[in-house]
Order: C-alpha cells, then sequence, then structure tokens
C-alpha cells in the first residue's frame, strides 16, 4: 500500500493500513526542511505535522523491526512501514514508492490538482493498481472516477474494473467527518449514511428511565453510560467497560439499562436529486423584503381604505365596487371635491385625503426597504439581534463549509465566524443568508457580535488547536453551561482538553473531533477494496458501512444471519440489491433496486449475494483484511506479496 500525502490524514491512514490491517505501507511525503532543494517558504504548522508523521513512521518502524516474529511471503517482516521522500509525486517518486508492485494507492494531498495529476500518473504506470483519491470537488470527482476506470480498461482490454483490482474510488474527508461534527452539536440528530445508492438511517434512541434499550431494534452501538454525564469518560477505544459499545448481541443490549442506543431505522435505496428550480438556492427570500413594521403598516393602511370604502357604501347607497373606486380616487388626491353632495360623502373624502397623507411616507418606507433588500441580496447579514437557541460556527474552510451546508438542510439557526473575507464557505453563507461576523475569533467582542451568551452550540472548526481551543474558553467564560465541539488533531491533547474542560464546566456538555480521525477508517478501508459506502461517528469511535460480496469469504459464506454476527465486530444489516449483476429479487421482502431490509436470522448466505456490513475498524479489516486480499482478484492481478519494495 502506497499513501501520498503531507498532512494528519496521510498519518492516519497510514497508521491505520499498518496497524489495524496487518498491511505493508510505503509514505510518499515532502522532502524534510533539511533535505537539498526544499523550498525555504513552509509555514510551522506544516514543519510541526511532518515531525509527528515523521516520529510515529520512525517508532513503528523500530517496533517492527525488534519484534522479528511476524515472517511474510519469501521471509519478510510483514507490516512494515518505510519513508519515501520526494518533490512532488512523479513519474520518478512513484516508481521510487513502488507503484508498479503495489496493490493500491491513496492520494491524500490537501490540493485537488496534485491528487489529479499523481492519479493519471500513476494509472499510467500501472494500470491494475487500485486508487483511493481524496476531492474535495464531488462532481469533479465523479467524472474522474469514470475516466480513470475507463483509462485502465484502455491500457489493458482484458480488465474488468469491477471485477478486478482497477478501481477508483474517490472520498473526501470532509464529507466524511461533517456528519458526526453536526450531530456532535445537536443531540438527538439522525444520522444518514449516504453513498453507492442506498441510504442508511440511524437514530440515537433514550430509553425511559431505568429501561434497557429495545432488543428488538437492529442496534448498532450502545452509548456511554455517562453519554449525558458531562463528567463522564470521553467516549473513545480507552475509556473501557464505561464506553461505548459496538454492535452489541441482544445480551449486552438488554442488561444496557439506561444507555442510549443507535440503532438502524432503514436502509432504502437513495432518492435521486432533483434539480433545483429556476431561482432555487440564490433566489431572494420574500419574507425578507419587508420589514415586519412596514408589513403591519401597510395592512393598517388597507384595512382604513377597506373600512372607508365600507362605510361609503352604506352612507350614499353606491356599489361597493364603485364606493371603493371613488376611496381610492380620493386617497390619492386624485378625485372630484365632492361640492354639493351630501355631508356623509364630504366627510368620507376629507378622511380619505388624511389616510393618503398618512400612506405616502408608507410607501417610500417600502421603496426604500425594497430597494435596500435588493441591494444587500449578495451581502452578509449580521447577526439579528433578537437571535437565540443557534449553533455559532467557526471557520468557514472545507470542513465549516460543509458543515454549515449540513446544518441549513436540517434547519438548524447558524451564526458563522470567519476571519478571512475571502474565505471558501463566505460565498456559501452569503447564498445560504446565514449570518456571517468576520473577523478573528480571538479578538475582543467577536463572539459576542456572534450572539454566543444566547447561543446553544460551539462548534469551532478552525484549522488550527490553539484557536479552537482559544476559542472555547472564551465563550465557556461568557456562557459557562454552552455546549461546545472542537476539532482537536492530536487524540492526547483532545482527552487532556476534554477533561478539563468538564472538570471546570461539569454543568455543560464538551465533544472533541478529529476530520482525519473520522475519515482515515474509510479511506483505509476503500484501499482494500471498493466496498466502503459511509461511517457513522459514535462518540470518538467510528462504524463502517461496507458493501460485501459474500463468495470467497468464509465467514459469511453458507453461513445462516445470525451465525454471520460477531458482536463487536461486524453484522449483516441487509441485502445489497443495487448491483446490476443481481437482476431479480428473491426471497421475502426484497424488492427490485433496493435492499432486503431486516433479514430473517436463519437466512442463509449464498455466494451470489452482496450484503451490506457493520463493522468496527478491526472487525472490517478481519474481513477484509490481509486474509481475503489474495482471495479478491484473480492469480494474474494479485500483487506479488513476496517482493518488498525498494528502500529509496
Amino acid at each position: 500500500m502506497i499513501v501520498c500525502g503531507d498532512d494528519a490524514l496521510a498519518h492516519r491512514l497510514a497508521g491505520e493500513l499498518h496497524g489495524v490491517y496487518g498491511e505493508r505501507v510505503t509514505l510518499l511525503v515532502p522532502v524534510r526542511p533539511d533535505a537539498p532543494r526544499t523550498p525555504i517558504a513552509r509555514t510551522g504548522r506544516a514543519l510541526a505535522l511532518f515531525g509527528r508523521v515523521t516520529a510515529a513512521v520512525t517508532r513503528t518502524t523500530t517496533t517492527a523491526a525488534a519484534g522479528g516474529d511476524g515472517v511474510g511471503d519469501g521471509g519478510e517482516p510483514t507490516g512494515t512501514l518505510r519513508v519515501v521522500e520526494a518533490a512532488e509525486a512523479d513519474d520518478r517518486a512513484l516508481v521510487d514508492a513502488g507503484v508498479e508492485r503495489a496493490a493500491a494507492l491513496a492520494l491524500v494531498h490537501e490540493d485537488d490538482e496534485t491528487n489529479i495529476r499523481a492519479a493519471l500518473t500513476a494509472r499510467r504506470l500501472n494500470p491494475r493498481l487500485r486508487l483511493v483519491i481524496r476531492l474535495y470537488n464531488r462532481k469533479l470527482g465523479q467524472h474522474l472516477e469514470t475516466l480513470l476506470d475507463q483509462a485502465a480498461a484502455v491500457a489493458e482490454p482484458g480488465l474488468d474494473p469491477e471485477k478486478l483490482d482497477a478501481a477508483t474510488t474517490v472520498l473526501s474527508d470532509v464529507d466524511t467527518a461533517a456528519p458526526g461534527l453536526a450531530a456532535a452539536a445537536v443531540a438527538g440528530t439522525t444520522k444518514v449514511v449516504q453513498a453507492g445508492g442506498l441510504l442508511l438511517q440511524a437514530l440515537e434512541r433514550t430509553p425511559p428511565a431505568g429501561e434497557a434499550p429495545d432488543p428488538g431494534r437492529c442496534t448498532l452501538a450502545l452509548l456511554s453510560a455517562t453519554a449525558r454525564d458531562p463528567a463522564g469518560c470521553e467516549g473513545s477505544e480507552r475509556s473501557g467497560d464505561e464506553g461505548p459499545r459496538l454492535l452489541p448481541d441482544d445480551r449486552t443490549v438488554a442488561a444496557a439499562t439506561g444507555r442510549a442506543a443507535i440503532t438502524l431505522e432503514a436502509v432504502t435505496p437513495a432518492a435521486p436529486s432533483s434539480p433545483s428550480g429556476r431561482f432555487g438556492g440564490s433566489g431572494l427570500p420574500v419574507a425578507s423584503l419587508f420589514s415586519r413594521r412596514l408589513r403591519w403598516s401597510l395592512g393598517g393602511a388597507a384595512a382604513a381604505v377597506l373600512a372607508l370604502a365600507l362605510a361609503s357604501t352604506f352612507t350614499t347607497g353606491d356599489h361597493p365596487l364603485h364606493a371603493a373606486y371613488l376611496t381610492l380616487l380620493d386617497v390619492f388626491a386624485i378625485g372630484d371635491p365632492a361640492v354639493g353632495e351630501p355631508t356623509g360623502r364630504q366627510v368620507l373624502q376629507i378622511l380619505a385625503g388624511f389616510v393618503g397623507l398618512l400612506l405616502l411616507p408608507v410607501i417610500v418606507a417600502a421603496l426604500l426597504e425594497g430597494l435596500g433588500t435588493f441591494r444587500t441580496a449578495t451581502t452578509l447579514r449580521r447577526p439579528p439581534r433578537g437571535l437565540s437557541g443557534h449553533v455559532v460556527l467557526l471557520g468557514l474552510g472545507k470542513v465549516g463549509t460543509r458543515v454549515l451546508a449540513r446544518l441549513r438542510r436540517m434547519d438548524i439557526p447558524v451564526v458563522c465566524v470567519e476571519s478571512d473575507p475571502e474565505a471558501r464557505g463566505i460565498a456559501v453563507a452569503r447564498r445560504l443568508r446565514v449570518p456571517t461576523v468576520i473577523g478573528d475569533v480571538t479578538e475582543e467582542g467577536v463572539l459576542e457580535a456572534a450572539r454566543i451568551h444566547r447561543a446553544h452550540a460551539l462548534l469551532a472548526l478552525t484549522s488550527v488547536d490553539i484557536t479552537n481551543l482559544e476559542a472555547a474558553l472564551s465563550a465557556r467564560s461568557v456562557s459557562p453551561d454552552l455546549r461546545v465541539v472542537l476539532r482537536l488533531y492530536d487524540d492526547d491533547f483532545a482527552t487532556a482538553v476534554y477533561r478539563t474542560l468538564r472538570t471546570a464546566h461539569p454543568e455543560a456538555l464538551t465533544r472533541s473531533r478529529s476530520v482525519s480521525h473520522l475519515a482515515a477508517p474509510a479511506f483505509a478501508g476503500a484501499m482494500m477494496g471498493r466496498q466502503i459506502l459511509g461511517a457513522v461517528p459514535v462518540e470518538r469511535r467510528v462504524l463502517l458501512f461496507a458493501a460485501v460480496d459474500v463468495a470467497d469469504h468464509p465467514l459469511l459464506q453458507d453461513r445462516k444471519v445470525a451465525d454471520a454476527f460477531t458482536p463487536g465486530s461486524w453484522r449483516v444489516v441487509a441485502l445489497d440489491r443495487t448491483a446490476p449483476a443481481y437482476g431479480g429479487p428473491y426471497g421475502t421482502g426484497a424488492a427490485a433496486g433496493g435492499q432486503d431490509w431486516r433479514l430473517a436470522p436463519d437466512r442463509v448466505l449464498g455466494p451470489a449475494d452482496r450484503v451490506i456490513v457493520a463493522a468496527t475498524r478491526r472487525g472490517l479489516a478481519e474481513l477484509l483484511g490481509r486474509g481475503a486480499a489474495t482471495g479478491r482478484g484473480t492469480a494474474a492481478t494479485a500483487p506479488d506479496n513476496s517482493v518488498r519494495p525498494e528502500r529509496g
């Protein structure tokens, strides 16, 4: 396995492949600052991150070499991890990393153009190579995936991308992490995984006091015993028995009194996205065209005109329409004077003229407000004075933009804070008419301008850990009971921050999330094959959903659904019927183009089945790891594991 990248995701992905899947990994990183021909203009953050990557790789390699017990094919140690340094991922660098003999390549640079260029080069060097590409642009990713698979088919005419290892998977770490970040800020939301034409809906359910979760439901996870307690465990793998339990069996669920559970509610085909209307998303909101005070003024004037028209009808005996016509002429001062007419008609004409005088400034105000609304339709809104119960979102980069869009789809009020007026998410905030404060969150008065004292939660999603921490501390000083979600890279640092904040503010809820930690398992699973559908965060752990062919998997094939369930590792949740190879439905509950939802426990899984599996990281590694890697393709396409890549 080859991982190309220079950030936290590359570090975690290499560790995931090496530590969980036991694969031999080559990490292709930029040249160290002390190496020759290294650009001088490198930021301090990049240098610090590279130091952590190198240190982690050195420790892992030293440990593997010192063990000396694991021996792979050809007498080579298994699970080795090495570093290849290069200025860029060009032909020479990829060849030095062993791309011609590699089974899979992950391109996880932050720049989409760099990943695309390297993907085209790698596909030319090795048409059978499995590619996993990190792209922020989802539409471009769909086209690129098709293009690279077609390129492999042209280079190797007999190659079937669906059956062999020449598959291309385009993923976005931001899209993988955004649901977890949004759900952490808003309790009780539905967790949705949508990928590959599937829609998996999971819901967090809290049982009544003193009762256990319903064992009749498909329980994916039990939350921490202290999930509702601010002084509880942090929900990581080191939380022990008090931490979350992934894929528990019925006995464990029945004994989990008082614990909230995440249950799978439905697995359905994803509906095609309908195109928005002509003015969808970017149109002018009609409700904000006139202020509430102006609308009341216009309504009062209309009521006065109606009352005068009715009074004229009863006084003069005219037809209602004719009386209304004369009243409007009098209001706009274009009617004939009521000389020689009854006194009642003359009084009504005077009153109509007075209403017309009052209506004139209202019409002028309406014109000015309408003009101002049109002029400000493309500008950022300021937070309203009476706003409360909203979510304050710090940072409108890649992560913040996706989280903002998701929160708005959930109809949750948001106020954004961004220091860069040219940030990626500013245009999205302007289009969605989201109130935004431009300013450095560490400066005095910025959080106050975002109405932090009346907010429901704070989402600190900038790329700098210290900035997120400082913002959280500043917000807690204003509102001690504020719900805080921090984006932090380092796990140890996140744990220390979490414990300190919960001790200082025991009445408030604090959560820490890492984008790379949430996304790395999905990228690692994709490198083992094109089966990963998505991930659902469970506190600080991750539950993966994968599509697995039952054939050549002895842990699944010819077994009943109940027997194929391994608590804490994996569970078959549905039968995938979306693949073209699986033609007509069979069995009860099947539907063409859908899934057999709620499979019978005694249903036997056949070799022609493709199932949807919920699995932990290590459970998926056991199901699709080294033991199954050689069986996914033919002998001609399997990577030569007996050849160890040369060190460069």
